[in-house]
């Protein structure tokens, strides 16, 4: 490979690795690293697993720690339009040459008996500049699982298990408790636990790990709880102390749940000597930013996107739907991945719009959108199929008047080419994870 690779080449060979598709596992990230003179060893690091949630949390604690004063790197996945978005230094991604440049040196040390996956690489090359840039604390957000995750050759000083639900079944298992099994894979030994999970099941499964570990396990609604003021703020009830007028700056009231476990981790933090002013906390808390997720792109009309890439995020989406937008004023723009419990889906968001559109995520899992239009039917009366998503806002934006709504859910893929169509520019595909 020569030694003046472009950003386009780089991503071009990283992208391809994706056909190998996915391997858990630990060695070949270990090897990579050791070569590299172990990075990961270089920061401190608060580790993120679970089904939803996972990147809410970890921008919000990004933010907190940034606001305080210290350097801070963001690791999470997937990107909505630029591969960049998934390393960042202080909430800005990485320039193009740092990701050439942390490629570079990662490839060369990728010599194991087994090849390393898209994931591998890039969790390699996000602990490498990390390192090269001196962060004092990294926020990884898991990519699958937890146990067998690229991310967890780290030791955090907090794991937080935002929530589980049954997903990536082939992998993880298909029972709460042994996806829980997976997720808790991520807590080590002595160090504190944080998880938003309500199961019995889970639950058992994560305090029997954390038992077997000495990890204190501290449980949103036991042990830390938030309530809702009537305003847009809300009241945390946390472990050792109360934080009035809290707010977030992220739309939809299981945002609360998110922050809750957010300041729990930020209480464990200050009870270990980190410096995090509770006024730093709350101005961090109110300023963070996660884009894709219930994120409105324009007005007149209203262009909102949010992922809703599952069941358990689709919930939270009608949730929010319901209670702030009329059916007779919403247009909705629905594609899905092949993997996804897609009828279960549409029933949950159709009948919330008085129009729906179905279109195709430019990914190779997409669900063709015909083969959805029988359940859609059987639920909205006016249902259009588009092949793509430039065809889908066209027809959306006709016939949608400047005081409704376009939602676009289903993808977080489908998220980054709308972000991307209305900023102009084409969005860079690429992995799952």
């Amino acid at each position: 490979m020569g030694k003046k690779i472009t950003y386009q080449a780089c991503l071009k060979t990283m992208y391809a690795l994706g056909r190998f598709g996915i391997v858990l596992g630990l060695e070949t990230i270990e090897t990579i690293l050791k070569g590299l003179g172990n990075p990961h060893r270089t920061f401190k690091s608060i580790h993120i697993a679970g089904t939803n949630g996972k990147g809410s949390v970890a921008s919000a604690l990004a933010t907190i720690l940034s606001a305080s004063g210290y350097r801070v790197g963001l690791y999470t996945s997937p990107h909505l339009v630029h591969f960049n978005e998934r390393i960042m230094i202080n909430n800005q991604p990485i320039s193009d040459q740092r990701v050439v440049d942390a490629y570079l040196a990662v490839s060369k040390m990728d010599q194991g008996g087994r090849k390393a996956t898209f994931f591998e690489l890039t969790t390699a090359m996000a602990f490498y500049e990390f390192a090269e840039n001196k962060v004092e604390w990294a926020v990884i957000e898991a990519g699958m699982g937890g146990r067998l995750d690229a991310t967890n050759i780290i030791t955090p000083e907090v794991s937080i298990i935002t929530n589980i639900s049954i997903e990536h079944k082939t992998y993880l298992g298909n029972t709460v408790a042994k996806i829980a099994g997976e997720k808790g894979g991520i807590i080590k030994e002595a160090k504190p636990v944080v998880t938003g999970v309500r199961q019995k099941s889970a639950i058992q499964s994560l305090e029997g790990i954390a038992a077997g570990k000495n990890a204190p396990l501290f449980r949103l609604g036991k042990d830390f709880r938030a309530r809702k003021n009537r305003n847009q703020t809300f009241t945390y009830y946390g472990v050792n102390e109360i934080m009035s007028r809290m707010e977030t700056g992220l739309l939809g009231n299981y945002q609360i749940e998110n922050a809750s476990l957010t300041l729990a981790a930020c209480e464990i933090l200050k009870q270990d000597g980190v410096a995090l002013p509770t006024d730093t906390i709350r101005e961090g808390l109110k300023k963070n930013i996660w884009p894709g997720r219930l994120e409105t792109l324009s007005t007149h009309p209203r262009i909102l996107v949010d992922g809703a890439h599952n069941l358990a995020a689709v919930k939270n989406l009608k949730r929010f739907l319901k209670e702030n937008i009329e059916r007779e004023k919403l247009t909705l723009i629905i594609g899905i991945l092949d993997d996804k419990p897609h009828k279960e889906m549409l029933k949950d968001l159709l009948p919330l719009a008085k129009r729906v559109i179905l279109t195709k995520p430019d990914n190779q899992r997409s669900t063709d959108p015909k083969a959805l239009l029988q359940t859609a039917k059987a639920l909205s009366e006016t249902v259009t199929v588009k092949q793509n998503i430039q065809e889908a806002m066209a027809w959306a934006l006709k016939e949608t008047s400047p005081d409704e709504t376009i939602c676009i859910a289903g993808s977080l893929y489908l998220v980054g080419e709308v972000k991307a169509l209305m900023a102009g520019i084409s969005k860079e595909k690429g992995c799952s994870f």
